[in-house]
């Protein structure tokens, strides 16, 4: 991904929008208690539940049900699944899918450790940070691996982000990045950047995973 100056579409003006928008309005306090109460074996409750702050939670949320769409559009897949090209051109879906856990990891390592953009701490062993970019690095290293590799990799990132967030508040969420490439841009919106970027990808992957050999389209 690196510098995500791509994010134009998710400007400054997008973000405010976004955040200033009925979605993310406190709810009632009865509306609020009943949400809290969700065991979590509602995915598609979203909202605040006990954990978090309000809003980090309402975040935690979607970035949880994203996680999970991905999750069901690679299960069953095989290795030569995951390794599967369209072209010479292309990405594979396990390259897709730590690609998915590389920017998570970058995200937490800037906005929990401030950590500049592109300043990562690769001598650290930072699961996934050499993983960013995508293209022919990508095709000529990531490949021969089963789907529990992947997927330990996205639990690796989002059990780091989950921790983060769970120690941050609605303040810290709402702060505002004033040097930030898209323009002013608060914790909310890199972090709903993260899951949004998943959501582009998953599309991505659908497309791969329609064209696999023997396959056929799978459920929307």
């Amino acid at each position: 991904m690196g510098q995500p100056t791509r994010r134009d579409l998710l400007g400054s003006a997008a973000c405010v929008v976004a955040v200033s928008g009925a979605l993310w309005s406190t709810p009632g306090l009865a509306a609020t208690e009943a949400v809290k109460k969700e065991d979590g074996s509602r995915p598609n409750v979203l909202g605040p539940r006990d954990g978090y702050a309000p809003l980090v939670n309402t975040l935690v949320s979607m970035l949880t049900w994203m996680r999970g769409v991905v999750v069901r559009t690679v299960k069953g897949m095989s290795t030569a699944d995951l390794d599967f090209l369209l072209d010479d051109r292309a990405n594979s879906i396990g390259a897709l899918l730590l690609h998915l856990a590389a920017t998570e990891t970058y995200y937490a390592l800037h906005t929990f450790e401030g950590i500049a953009w592109d300043a990562w701490p690769e001598a650290r062993g930072e699961p996934g940070t050499s993983r960013l970019m995508l293209g022919p690095p990508a095709r000529e290293q990531i490949k021969g691996k089963p789907l529990s590799f992947y997927l330990d990799a996205l639990e690796t990132s989002r059990a780091r982000a989950l921790a983060g967030l769970r120690q941050r508040d609605d303040a810290w969420l709402l702060k505002v990045d004033a040097s930030w490439p898209w323009g002013p841009t608060n914790n909310l919106c890199k972090w709903f950047h993260v899951c949004e970027h998943e959501s582009n990808h998953n599309g991505q992957i659908k497309l791969v995973a329609r064209r696999l050999a023997g396959t056929k389209d799978r459920a929307e």
